[in-house]
């Protein structure tokens, strides 16, 4: 939810500074993830006062003398056509931060920071700026688009803060709202709590307006589904003259996100944001047989939206028609036959309340979400839909736009929308917090949220707003919600008055993990250890990202349960796999400019025992690693599977292998004690460019439920040799097709007093045999009882290399 700081001003007199208001939100229960100023990206802009500009010769650059205040005059060299003697614009400072602009002058590509310079021989102390490069835009500021510089107020004295003059230091609050709140998702809602934080008056926005006798005779409007639309208004205005909207309108929705189309549909815009109320308006001129019905879709009807694309219906979607064909979908988009133009002479303005399930069911299996579906989706209530409709024709009359006719239809097979009555006990409502609030701070409380509260004895009757459907009796014997008027009352008490006490009936208990989680536990910690971060992701992916995997039709992985009811179609089927959610989440650092970084994730996949589902699939606990940047290499991954082993003194060993989606020779199986546990490799080079990833990535996925039998392995305790270690480092000459694991057993089997063999370099070509390959090894002796001499270690290579060539004919290289 975007809350800019000036627009609820108009509802509430806010006399507490923005980190104040940011502490008592918080406290209220609205966690404000960021507060920013509009303008937050620029810096120490003032207002210029170009008091000499002198033309630099063959070229189209001005030299000026530019009066800024307390700040000095200063010397700036200028490119734009309208920079003239006695004009006032923008000056950024030495060191100030503006926007930079690609060579259209309108194209931002981030944000670059002014220093001194020279042009063309001449000082520069400074930047004179266009309204692009402060972040500006026609909305926010007039005249703020145009190719060449801002010009600013003629009474708009040299020195003067740019950011307060153009509204830049206006202050935005982003609220995360939790699901219970819908009635918060609009200025007015959160004015409300605003106000009752503060103890101040609220100013409701203005709603009156006054209907002509003129009438839309005939007009009429049928529900056909009640279910999914309890409450729907529509009223005819007429003369309409579509045009600008004023510049406070204009500037509003751009400061949350939203760009000016006409006024009357910034009317329904406005409404959205400021009451919460989704509306619509249609083209009367294009509505045949002057009737609007709500119903469900035929099946496969199709319709064409506002964004000019097209969809084919099911019944489970519902449409608005006028007589003959349909011109909306319900609480998603208008249609483009019904749209305003600039040629609209009359609308018919929507105010509805769809079932919010219904919309989401539309909104998921079209594929298309929209301000208005977002809204519906979290919920609407009645009392915002009447509202809504009145402050869109108070509007109409305000902006002169148009005449308010005495057509207005209103079926509601809904709730009322006058407050509900409610008795609770505030000793539950003291017992529930653990505290005893006083009475008279109920009261107080209570009247601030607008419940209008009494209290006779024990008992508070309260008076619960339309707009609090969260307060509202579910009509299934829930008359009495002394909890939630406890929430109430403590969110706006404050939570610091709760004291943490231990409960008298509670008992101690020894707690714990069981082995396997301990086990997990210590994997997890290794894994730190070696500069890998956890990471979550959705138990769910794609279709497309087993496309993207190249996974074929019979590939186990595609074996996936699929959801009846996904987030979204990106998350349609639970994960049989991983490695798509890794491989998506380092595209997604890369794109973001992390060129580097390492990742792991434990979690369940699911996988079926038969589809259609009959039982409970199987979850198996399963670890997935990814590795990026230009530093990582196969051998790394190879590393940190070693070291996984080692932490729970087990060895593993490796197989060549085969993945769809890995490089063909940097891929293999990993093994303990002859068990297959997961595979490693590098992402392939085709996936890796059609992610637009930069650098290589590396993915490992390994079957925990296998790994869990050596989870609580005991340890062997090996005294460390007295005796000093000894090296040899060996070339050996073998065929291509020869793994380092078929190696590594090999020599081990040839000497027990091998400690490590390491592979330093893998060479193909020149003195080396054509299907041949060259390995060097490191391979390090530790002495057990005595000391090795260099005639015992010699004995040592030549049984090594006596084994190689026996068991598969390696050679040592020359």
């Amino acid at each position: 939810m975007i809350l800019p700081l000036s627009w609820l001003k108009e509802y509430v007199d806010v006399d507490v500074t923005p980190d104040e208001l940011e502490k008592k939100l918080f406290d209220a229960g609205f966690e404000v993830e960021e507060k920013y100023e509009a303008g937050k990206d620029i810096s120490n802009i003032v207002v210029g006062l170009v008091e000499s500009c002198e033309p630099i010769p063959d070229t189209h650059l001005h030299v000026c003398q530019v009066n800024a205040g307390t700040h000095g005059t200063m010397q700036v060299c200028c490119g734009a056509d309208n920079v003239c003697t006695g004009g006032k614009f923008p000056l950024a400072l030495p060191g100030a931060s503006v926007y930079a602009t690609a060579k259209d002058h309108k194209t931002v590509e981030g944000v670059m920071t002014i220093k001194n310079g020279k042009l063309r021989g001449y000082e520069s102390n400074g930047m004179l700026c266009s309204g692009v490069e402060l972040g500006l835009t026609e909305d926010l500021y007039p005249g703020a688009e145009y190719n060449g510089l801002l010009v600013l107020p003629e009474d708009a004295q040299p020195g003067d803060d740019v950011k307060k003059l153009t509204g830049l230091d206006d202050v935005i609050f982003d609220i995360a709202l939790t699901a219970n709140r819908p009635d918060c998702q609009s200025i007015l809602g959160m004015a409300r709590e605003v106000a009752a934080m503060l103890g101040k008056p609220l100013k409701m926005p203005a709603c009156d307006y006054t209907e002509t006798e003129v009438k839309k005779d005939g007009f009429q409007v049928t529900v056909e589904a009640p279910e999914l639309c309890p409450r729907y208004s529509a009223h005819y205005v007429y003369d309409v003259k579509i045009g600008e909207s004023p510049l406070w309108m204009k500037r509003r929705l751009a400061l949350v996100g939203m760009s000016s189309i006409s006024n009357i549909v910034d009317i329904t815009n406005y409404v959205l944001k400021e009451i919460g109320q989704p509306m619509h308006a249609f083209d009367c001129s294009y509505l045949e047989g002057n009737a609007i019905c709500v119903r469900r879709a035929k099946e496969a009807e199709k319709i064409i939206t506002l964004d000019e694309q097209e969809y084919e219906m099911t019944p489970d979607n519902l449409v608005i028609c006028d007589g003959v064909k349909p011109v909306a979908l319900a609480g998603v988009m208008g249609g483009l036959n019904s749209e305003i133009r600039d040629t609209t002479e009359s609308v018919m303005f929507e105010s509805a309340k769809f079932a919010r399930d219904s919309v989401r069911k539309t909104a998921r299996s079209l594929g298309k979400s929209t301000d208005a579906s977002a809204r519906y989706e979290k919920g609407v209530d009645e009392y915002s839909t009447v509202l809504g409709m009145k402050r869109a024709l108070h509007l109409i009359e305000e902006l002169g736009c148009g005449k308010v006719s005495s057509t207005h239809v209103d079926i509601n097979t809904g709730n009322s929308i006058e407050p509900t009555e409610m008795k609770v006990s505030i000793s539950k409502v003291n017992g529930v917090l653990g505290i005893e609030v006083p009475e008279a701070e109920i009261v107080r409380i209570m009247k601030n949220l607008d419940f209008d509260p009494s209290v006779q004895d024990d008992e508070l009757t309260i008076h619960v707003p339309a707009y609090r459907e969260d307060m509202l009796p579910n009509g299934e014997g829930d008359v009495e919600r002394y909890p939630d008027v406890a929430e109430e009352v403590i969110r706006m008490y404050g939570y610091d008055h709760i004291v943490p006490t231990f409960l008298s009936t509670a008992q101690v208990t020894m707690g714990g993990l069981n082995r396997k989680q301990k086990g997990e536990l210590a994997l997890k910690k290794t894994l730190c250890a070696m500069g890998i971060n956890e990471c979550m992701h959705y138990s769910f992916f794609s279709p497309a990202d087993l496309d993207l995997l190249r996974l074929g039709p019979d590939a186990e992985e595609r074996n996936a349960i699929r959801l009846l009811n996904p987030i979204n179609q990106d998350l349609s089927l639970m994960r049989t796999t991983l490695v798509p959610s890794m491989v998506n989440a380092i595209a997604r650092n890369e794109k973001n400019g992390i060129l580097a970084g390492r990742l792991f994730e434990v979690a369940k996949r699911f996988i079926p025992k038969s589809l259609p589902l009959t039982e409970y699939p199987e979850e198996k606990d399963t670890l997935c690693i990814g590795i990026f940047g230009a530093e990582e290499s196969f051998y790394t991954m190879k590393s940190i599977a070693a070291t996984m082993a080692e932490s729970l003194d087990i060895t593993f060993t490796y197989e060549q292998a085969q993945k769809t989606f890995l490089h063909p020779y940097q891929t293999v199986k990993i093994f303990c004690e002859g068990e297959e546990l997961g595979y490693f490799g590098k992402l392939a080079y085709d996936i890796q460019n059609e992610l637009n990833m930069r650098t290589g990535a590396f993915v490992l996925e390994m079957d925990l439920e296998r790994l869990s039998k050596w989870y609580d392995k005991k340890r062997v305790f090996k005294a460390l040799s007295r005796f000093p270690e000894e090296k040899r480092d060996l070339a050996f000459v073998m065929n291509k097709d020869i793994t380092f694991g078929q190696v590594e057993e090999c020599i081990k089997r040839a000497n027990k007093y091998i400690k490590e063999i390491r592979l330093f370099d893998v060479y193909e070509g020149g003195q080396i045999p054509e299907g041949k390959k060259s390995m060097a090894y490191t391979i390090t002796f530790a002495p057990k009882d005595e000391a090795l001499d260099a005639e015992t270690v010699q004995k040592f290579v030549d049984k090594i290399c006596r084994t190689l060539k026996n068991d598969l004919d390696i050679d040592l290289r020359a």
